[in-house]
């Protein structure tokens, strides 16, 4: 492997990869399918710099942040991450963004499966 080759791959996470969502029980996939940038992304990169700044933002006076507003910032991380679906509800496509996306995040299961994606490198590789 080479710079050229790690730089490019970082590139190319920029792109997003697909996940089908698994149903959690089953493992089968559930029809609901995201594409997501990875781990090495400047999505991912960008992500993580709002994640802060949203923290510092909600910051009280002695520099604390409650664990729920920690949750929320969390989350919309991930949603960051997010680059587009394919989805539906009550048989209508749903429109990508931030709120949908974050409906979704909030089913544990869905948001643990997101996360695991966002973080897989090897997911996010060409030919491996």
């Amino acid at each position: 492997m080479t710079l050229d080759d790690i730089l490019a791959n970082a590139a190319d996470q920029d792109k997003g990869a697909w996940f089908d969502l698994a149903d959690p029980v089953t493992g089968r996939p559930t029809g609901i399918r995201l594409c997501v940038a990875g781990p090495d992304s400047e999505t991912a990169h960008r992500a993580r710099l709002a994640l802060s700044d949203e923290l510092a933002e909600m910051a009280d006076a002695e520099g604390r942040v409650s664990a729920e507003q920690r949750e929320k910032a969390r989350l919309n991380c991930l949603a960051r991450h997010v680059l587009r679906w394919e989805i539906t509800e009550d048989g209508q496509p749903v429109p990508f963004n931030t709120k949908n996306v974050l409906r979704l995040l909030k089913v544990t299961w869905c948001q643990e499966q997101v996360d695991a994606f966002a973080a897989d490198r090897a997911a996010h590789r060409e030919g491996v």
